[in-house]
């Protein structure tokens, strides 16, 4: 499943949009980004890194819609939630622990992968777009930026 992330034009807000196989289109939030890692993507990144196949983007790629997504929630995709609910609860709780931790400063598992991240984010300029690919594996993941 392909991942855009686009900055606001203003450069202080974050909207995303899936894209999966073959050819469904997932319009996900606009939320709050400022200066820091907007928090969907900060579980993208958390989530791919530690290999968490059915936290919220794992179910995405799944079919699962989310109250958040602006689908209309179907059957298959709220089993596909029901299925997996201890493991998105799990993964929502490490997620959090791990992104705000990480804001903290304290050490984190992927306190490289983040600081990267921020690093990308910060240099997209207004209405910039990064496109990532959502692989729990590490070793495939891709990450572009387009200006």
């Amino acid at each position: 499943m392909e991942v855009r992330f686009r900055k606001t034009d203003d450069g202080r807000g974050c909207a995303w949009e899936a894209l999966r196989p073959p050819r469904n289109r997932v319009p996900g939030p606009t939320m709050a980004a400022g200066g820091d890692v907007p928090h969907d993507l900060a579980t993208f990144v958390i989530e791919q890194a530690l290999g968490i196949e059915h936290g919220f983007w794992g179910c995405l790629a799944e079919g699962a819609t989310f109250r958040s997504v602006k689908r209309t929630r179907t059957e298959r995709g709220r089993e596909v939630i029901r299925r997996h609910q201890r493991e998105l609860d799990e993964a929502e709780r490490l997620v959090n622990e791990i992104h705000f931790g990480w804001r903290r400063g304290e050490g984190t598992p992927v306190d490289d992968e983040l600081d990267r991240m921020l690093e990308v984010w910060r240099a997209l300029p207004g209405g910039g777009e990064l496109t990532l690919e959502w692989t729990p594996e590490r070793d495939r993941r891709r990450t572009r930026a387009r200006r």
